[in-house]
């Protein structure tokens, strides 16, 4: 489905030079429509509406900036919460998997099923922390490299949007988990490695900064996160 055809002046992007449009398409009507020339690039404004989207999703995988930009600003996508909840309770079932007495202890007593079923709620808040402290440390580090870049509240709120639809990549730790082989702890590296660089390429995408700033701002923001949970740990909480 296309997007609708005009909006306000710069409520669109290019996706090859992030150039602002005002249109992505016209429509003649009886089913005549034409994509929209970007007038720095001289290229399409965004070529994916007429593409499907599961090609969209590949080139997502494939972290191109031109299928982050067109996700971006270019579409309507408002599920940035769910899939944040989603990510966390994937994440939070790893976790409780991981735990030796949830995988030792079978009674079928009410007191264990109520202790395990508190353990997966309590894994759910450590993730939720740690993925908090991570985007805090992220914001933290921008704001002060690049100030210029963050100067208005809906910069944040798209950056932070930006931020949550790219951790989509810890969607595949159920699948890990559900395959289990020899090399789960190899395929969950894996997958935290590709839901960092997805990370940078949002960064990267919605700020149009060059790559070296993105990743600085991920590893401060793994600092942050690490030093947060060291902090809890300090206080006696089971963190």
């Amino acid at each position: 489905v296309l997007p609708c055809a005009m909006a306000a002046p710069g409520a669109y992007r290019c996706i090859e030079c992030n150039g602002e449009a005002t249109e992505l398409y016209r429509d003649y009507q009886r089913g005549v429509l034409r994509i929209s020339i970007c007038k720095s690039c001289q290229k399409p404004v965004d070529k994916y509406i007429e593409y499907d989207p599961v090609i969209i999703l590949i080139n997502a995988v494939l972290c191109k900036a031109q299928a982050y930009r067109h996700i971006l600003f270019n579409t309507k996508i408002n599920i940035h919460g769910k899939l944040c909840v989603f990510c966390l309770l994937c994440e939070a079932y790893i976790r409780w998997l991981q735990l030796q007495d949830s995988s030792q202890n079978t009674d079928p007593d009410d007191l264990i099923r109520y202790a395990k079923e508190w353990d997966f709620y309590r894994m759910f808040g450590i993730a939720s922390l740690e993925q908090t402290s991570f985007f805090i440390g992220i914001f933290i580090t921008l704001w002060w490299m690049t100030p210029e870049m963050l100067k208005r509240k809906s910069d944040f709120i798209l950056l932070l949007k930006a931020l949550l639809l790219s951790t989509y990549g810890k969607l595949l730790l159920i699948p890990a988990v559900i395959w289990e082989h020899d090399y789960t702890p190899l395929c969950l590296a894996f997958i935290k490695v590709f839901v960092l660089i997805s990370n940078s390429q949002a960064i990267r995408v919605t700020l149009n900064l060059n790559r070296i700033v993105p990743w600085f701002a991920i590893f401060f923001g793994l600092i942050f996160e690490n030093g947060v949970v060291c902090l809890f740990q300090k206080m006696g909480w089971d963190v």
